[in-house]
């Protein structure tokens, strides 16, 4: 509120003055704005980047592909063959990996297999020379392919 100092106007009575002192209010306003233009340019201000729409599509497995499998046991299978080893599956493979064009490798491991085991199968294809190794997995019930 404003004071006013001096003479009264009327008769010796003092005048109210019954208008708002609107400075402090600006000064706020000021304050306000300063912090806005100083904050927003950091939280709008990303890396532009194209994010990869969600996808389902089925693979086709071709029949020159190889599908190994990992049961829970951690025991290797060829197709449905058994292999005794890691050594017998890197032999096998190193004679897929000379075929023109090479063949993909699918890997299907039991949900309740050691990683340790499924690891030591992309392994046995990177010693083989084999570069595509694939995961076959099953989608989750609900799941639908777009």
């Amino acid at each position: 509120m404003a004071m006013q100092v001096g003479p009264a106007e009327n008769g010796g009575e003092e005048q109210l003055n019954s208008s708002i002192n609107t400075t402090p209010l600006v000064d706020v306003m000021l304050v306000l704005l300063i912090i806005f233009l100083i904050t927003i340019p950091v939280v709008t201000q990303s890396i532009k980047l194209e994010l990869p729409k969600e996808r389902n599509i089925p693979l086709q497995t071709k029949p020159e592909n190889i599908v190994i499998a990992v049961n829970r046991d951690g025991e290797l299978f060829w197709g449905i063959e058994r292999l005794p080893d890691i050594e017998a599956l890197v032999t096998r493979l190193k004679v897929e990996a000379v075929k023109e064009p090479q063949p993909e490798v699918h890997i299907r491991g039991d949900g309740e297999v050691r990683y340790e085991s499924v690891g030591r199968v992309v392994v046995a294809c990177q010693r083989a020379g084999i570069f595509k190794v694939g995961f076959i997995t099953e989608p989750p019930a609900g799941a639908v392919a777009r």
